[in-house]
């Protein structure tokens, strides 16, 4: 069940398709993306970049969600292989077949829910995703860990199973993070831009060394990393940035704003 509906985006499936419809760019082309990285605020704050981003996109029929685990509950890293989550625009079921693949892959992940119950993170994906797509698959996968070795190999193991040639065509990935957090307006966009770029290189390695060079409080590196770590070994070629902005754009109030960027990887 949905945990941040009436919080985050509207409860009802009418007010919620109306915001959506508020913050599409009209004038973008739609590209087929091997994954893309979104923000997770609320869709006052971060909605445009995330819309916008995914208006960037045809989005594939089977979605590996990867996300921060926010509560601290469940495992290190974790995967939930059965189940249906629903927001205000449906329900959306869960590629049993593919999580259990990723899985039995992985000397990491760990089949649990526990992670997912009250975490927002992927939640706040969906109802962007749907409402541009009304019949996807998702694989949630939720992180605890900053260990980089294993991020890496974690994304190592997901892209072996997305080369199978019956799931390779079908299926992306899409990382939610948000950046810089509760900092001033100027200092957070010049070490966001840091972040971002390392992310534009699709270069892991570079980005968590930004990330403890410059002392970024970027809340979702591990998901990304583990994106990066997976697309290079599905040919990613080049990445591009749609969006970035900060909540201080919207309220105007500078001095302490949190960083959103909307990134699509071809």
């Amino acid at each position: 069940m949905p945990v941040v509906a009436g919080q985050f985006y509207p409860s009802s499936g009418q007010g919620l398709k109306k915001q959506i419809e508020s913050l599409i760019d009209r004038n973008t082309d739609r590209l087929d993306a091997l994954a893309c990285m979104l923000p997770h605020a609320g869709y006052m704050y971060s909605g445009r970049v995330a819309v916008e981003t995914v208006s960037a996109v045809n989005i594939r029929d089977k979605v590996i969600l990867l996300g921060p685990n926010h509560t601290g509950n469940g495992a290190q890293f974790s995967i939930m292989t059965e189940g249906i989550w629903k927001t205000p625009l449906g329900e959306i079921r869960i590629d049993s077949g593919l999580a259990d693949k990723i899985l039995r892959n992985s000397k990491y992940l760990e089949n649990d829910s526990l992670a997912h119950a009250c975490e927002h993170s992927l939640e706040v994906e969906l109802p962007i995703l749907q409402y541009f797509k009304d019949d996807f698959e998702i694989v949630p996968i939720a992180f605890l860990s900053g260990d980089l070795q294993a991020l890496k190999e974690i994304g190592k193991e997901i892209a072996s199973v997305l080369r199978e040639p019956d799931i390779k065509n079908s299926t992306m990935i899409v990382a939610s993070s948000d950046m810089t957090h509760y900092e001033a307006q100027a200092e957070a966009r010049k070490k966001d831009q840091e972040a971002i770029q390392a992310i534009l290189e699709l270069d892991e390695d570079k980005l968590m060394q930004k990330i403890k060079r410059f002392n970024i409080s970027m809340c979702g590196y591990a998901p990304v990393i583990v994106m990066l770590s997976a697309v290079k070994l599905l040919g990613a070629k080049s990445a591009k940035l749609i969006k970035y902005q900060t909540s201080g754009d919207i309220t105007g109030e500078n001095d302490s704003v949190v960083g959103y960027a909307g990134i699509t990887i071809y």
